[in-house]
């Protein structure tokens, strides 16, 4: 019947119940359709057209909720994933499939309070189009309200990238209690009862470390990183992002947006208003960031280094003299973004930072 009158089903069904209760009243001979509402629906602008079709025609194609987010994003005209897969059928553009996954285990539930646990993990994953180099993506995941704090994308995964990213997520959020993470050695000592250095930098700001026994206890990250996994390649392939450093704007704006405005399936709203609310009900244990003066220098690989006889120590490739007795030994201080500084003490609370030397600092 549809069909004949070319409506939709759902218009066929609801003139049929009209009918039907006109029958029970016996006012059928009486009974006519009503008019429908019609297609209000403002039309698309060709801006819309246009951003579809290039992150539906990229190779990977951007998954249908990923491309309606985008538009979302970009010109603030919100789309439903439906409403991008008729597009693309009446189109003849790539078809999304979604990959298979294995069922999911039994979930921990989350924690009760934000800044409880942070998640922390590394996705190694070809991200950009043609290259089959696997960069790192270093992720961080609030347990409580889903907020995404951290997302960065790294040339490798070492020491100082956790360095870079840690106190970056820190400082825009707020110190954690501790964070989940895996038995990788920058976070497991080999000796019992032993710190690593970042376990070192993590206790001097009172952050502890738990330990997953397996990937699949970390269940909320793994899920982040095949979030970023079905998102960013198809991204980077339409906009034509092929290193790491134009790729980590891109990872900044996908990730504010989706605190912002993406609702969580199983929290049914946004993790942004899962955090505020959380702050309004009293169910926050995050701490501010500390007015210390260590923290740039806890947050830096430190050496321990002995001065040369003729008073100099090894900064990156070079050797530099320093006001500081030969034999006597340094802290070598190597930062995140490339710059040494030489401290004449290890970084102590209750006592100040006496810096001997600054080597590429601006």
């Amino acid at each position: 019947m549809a069909h004949e009158l070319q409506i939709s089903r759902r218009r066929g069904y609801e003139l049929y119940h009209d009918y039907l209760r006109a029958c029970a009243r016996r006012q059928q001979a009486h009974w006519t359709p009503g008019a429908s509402g019609g297609n209000h629906r403002p039309a698309w602008l060709p801006a819309v057209h246009e951003l579809l079709r290039k992150l539906l025609s990229a190779r990977p194609p951007a998954s249908y909720s990923f491309a309606a987010s985008e538009v979302h994003r970009r010109l603030g005209r919100r789309l439903a994933r439906a409403q991008v897969r008729r597009w693309a059928h009446q189109h003849d553009l790539a078809v999304h499939t979604r990959p298979v996954r294995p069922k999911a285990p039994v979930k921990r539930w989350q924690r009760q309070a934000i800044g409880e646990l942070w998640q922390l993990d590394a996705s190694p994953h070809p991200w950009f189009p043609g290259s089959p180099l696997q960069y790192p993506l270093l992720d961080l995941i609030d347990d409580c309200s889903r907020v995404i704090t951290g997302a960065r994308l790294y040339e490798r995964e070492l020491l100082l990238s956790y360095l870079d990213l840690l106190p970056a997520a820190f400082a825009e959020h707020g110190l954690p209690l501790a964070l989940y993470v895996d038995c990788h050695s920058f976070f497991l000592a080999q000796q019992p009862d032993a710190l690593t250095q970042l376990g070192w930098a993590l206790k001097f700001y009172d952050i502890s470390l738990l330990y997953a026994p397996t990937p699949q206890a970390k269940g909320k990250i793994e899920r982040l990183h095949l979030f970023w996994q079905n998102r960013l390649p198809a991204l980077f392939a339409a906009e034509g992002v092929t290193d790491v450093l134009h790729a980590n704007p891109w990872v900044a704006q996908l990730r504010r947006h989706h605190n912002r405005h993406e609702q969580h399936r199983e929290l049914a709203m946004t993790p942004h208003q899962a955090w505020t609310l959380a702050q309004r009900q009293g169910r926050s244990v995050l701490r501010p960031k500390p007015r210390c003066p260590w923290w740039p220098y806890v947050w830096s690989l430190r050496t321990s280094v002995k001065v040369a006889p003729d008073g100099t120590v090894p900064l990156g490739s070079q050797r530099l003299r320093i006001p500081a007795t030969p034999g006597t030994r340094i802290i070598r201080c190597h930062h995140p973004n490339g710059h040494y500084t030489v401290l004449a003490n290890p970084p102590k609370k209750a006592t100040q930072p006496l810096v001997l030397l600054r080597y590429g600092a601006g």
